[in-house]
């Protein structure tokens, strides 16, 4: 009995990709107060704000591309109750102007490296019947001129999430599609479109975040498996 109250009393796990800014952050200080966190970014540098804000939160910088470095990264984590990929990047543009690699590096940052550190947590997953929570877009269910290669990022993201629901039924896996979030990435994408920035024209960070925590509480009776958000003209 003594044991089955402790085990009980242990805080659970969730590794949030993508933490040190931006929508990362947001979630990271909603998941906080409840879990455990494992912070990750390409950098121990780049986590040293969200570090320091969250006390008791740890670091873990990798690379996701690297694959041998996420390999090593992962074998320390044996019990995993929260993934959330949230690491992405946006390289837009048209398919006439597109690139072989900005194919490449699109593709292998917003679904490679997620299917293979998913895979790699898939034990650390199943232990604890865990929670995948992957960070998509509007652009996983339409595809935009100018967004072509973004796009089919994230539908296969979406298909991805949807494959994975299917083989590992003790897992719940949810699809997260919002619109444009004011972020930085954000400022970055609009500079691009030749536009002035309005932050009123998007979602919040904290308002993606809360539907995150949302989902990771929902009760397990139910499965959350798709959230599609969009921002309300302010």
């Amino acid at each position: 009995m003594a044991d089955s109250a402790k085990t009980s009393n242990v805080q659970p796990t969730a590794l949030i990709t993508g933490a040190s800014r931006g929508l990362g952050a947001a979630i990271a200080r909603e998941l906080a107060p409840t879990h455990r966190l494992l912070l990750g970014a390409r950098t121990p540098q780049a986590l040293e704000p969200i570090l320091s804000e969250l006390p008791g939160s740890v670091g873990w910088p990798v690379e996701l591309t690297d694959y041998p470095a996420v390999a090593r990264a992962a074998e320390s984590v044996e019990r995993l109750d929260v993934l959330v990929h949230n690491a992405g990047i946006a390289d837009l543009g048209t398919i006439a102007d597109s690139s072989v690699a900005q194919w490449r590096n699109t593709l292998e940052a917003n679904l490679i490296a997620v299917a293979e550190l998913t895979r790699l947590l898939l034990p650390a997953l199943r232990a604890a019947g865990g929670h995948v929570v992957l960070i998509n877009s509007g652009a996983g269910l339409r595809a935009n001129p100018g967004w072509g290669v973004y796009a089919a990022s994230k539908f296969g993201l979406r298909a991805f999430g949807d494959a994975l629901r299917l083989e590992e039924p003790s897992l719940r896996v949810t699809s997260i599609h919002p619109g444009r979030i004011d972020t930085d990435m954000q400022r970055e994408i609009i500079a691009g479109e030749g536009r002035d920035y309005d932050p009123g024209e998007f979602l919040e960070a904290t308002t993606v975040a809360g539907v995150v925590r949302t989902a990771v509480q929902t009760p397990r009776d139910a499965h959350p498996t798709e959230i599609v958000l969009r921002p309300i003209a302010r």
